[in-house]
């Protein structure tokens, strides 16, 4: 098992690798530099051929936050704003592109950027107390980009009511529309 500051990686135990989100202080925000250090392992695994699979989680209460909201407010302008969402961007086309299976396995809270990633996976799991939204509307965020991976899944009109309300989904109604 090797950890990082933010992760924590577990390489190929009977052919299944596992990536654990580890700042549960953040809800497993979803940083910069956790986003830097998804997309290095994420490639790795593909490259690794004891690696049949692989599986995302978060630790402490939930799966993810989303997006770090103090980073965001801290950046400084629109090349930050620009490296932060085109790193975000690069990991979801770097699980997409991957060639073993991605599984989340979902606890608690995914939402914004962290329901995206659930979206995104080829597979997914929660427990029963997981609960899925991009509550961003609510704060005056216009979240459209999780939705793309989220409309993949989930009819227009499910994801729009998703995207217009920020309203929270429960583990039931997400897998009853295909999250």
């Amino acid at each position: 098992m090797e950890r990082q500051s933010n992760i924590i990686i577990q390489s190929s135990n009977n052919g299944i690798s596992r990536i654990k989100l580890n700042e549960p202080s953040t809800y497993n925000a979803l940083s910069l530099a956790t986003l830097k250090s998804l997309i290095e392992c994420f490639k790795n695994f593909n490259d690794d051929e004891k690696t049949k699979v692989i599986i995302i989680e978060g630790s402490g209460k939930g799966f993810s936050a989303g997006h770090n909201l103090k980073e965001i407010n801290s950046l400084k302008g629109k090349s930050d704003y620009k490296k932060l969402f085109n790193s975000c961007s690069e990991l979801m086309m770097t699980i997409v592109n991957n060639n073993k299976p991605v599984i989340a396995k979902v606890h608690g809270a995914a939402f914004a950027a962290g329901c995206q990633l659930v979206a995104t996976c080829d597979l997914a799991l929660s427990t029963n107390d997981a609960i899925f939204a991009t509550p961003g509307v609510n704060i005056g965020l216009f979240c459209s980009t999780p939705m793309v991976a989220v409309s993949r899944n989930v009819g227009r009109k499910k994801t729009m009511k998703m995207l217009l309300t920020g309203d929270p989904i429960t583990a039931h109604h997400a897998k009853e529309i295909g999250l």
